[in-house]
């Protein structure tokens, strides 16, 4: 959990800020650090856990009951899910997501959502569906959801 490496806050606002700023041009650094903070003392959803790799940030994902300003039917989503560039492709976003699932399962959610604009093959790999291909934020995205009952 974030809450246990708050001294990671600063950094993975940073990272998340320089990778999804065309999404939320109105979010700015210091507002990520300040919503972070809040969720690293969160024992409820909102959540963050993050990722080490040899003492050093490595990577994150967040269960947050609010992720697409137009579609505020839906909730609970998985996001944030992020592992830094030189460390993809050894299966830790994977692992992440599947926490992030694991959590939402013990909390009784049955079904989750999501919405990326490039990993969507990754998400249909791990049992993730379509629900719509929209635009958000002048940006082509994926909406998804995952049925956490039965799994």
């Amino acid at each position: 959990m974030l809450g246990n490496h708050p001294e990671r806050i600063a950094e993975l606002a940073l990272l998340h800020f320089n990778e999804w700023k065309h999404l939320s041009p109105d979010v700015t650094l210091d507002d990520r650090i300040r919503k972070l903070q809040q969720m690293a003392q969160s024992g409820e959803i909102p959540f963050v856990v993050v990722a080490m790799e040899n003492n050093q940030l490595a990577g994150s994902a967040a269960l947050v009951g609010e992720d697409m300003r137009t579609r505020k039917d839906l909730s609970p989503w998985l996001a944030s899910v992020f592992v830094k560039p030189e460390l993809r492709q050894n299966g830790l976003g994977t692992r992440l997501v599947r926490h992030i699932e694991d959590e939402a399962g013990r909390l009784g959610i049955e079904k989750l959502f999501l919405f990326t604009e490039h990993a969507r093959d990754l998400y249909l790999k791990l049992g993730w569906r379509d629900l719509e291909k929209c635009e958000y934020q002048g940006f082509d995205v994926t909406v998804m959801f995952r049925e956490l009952s039965g799994r």
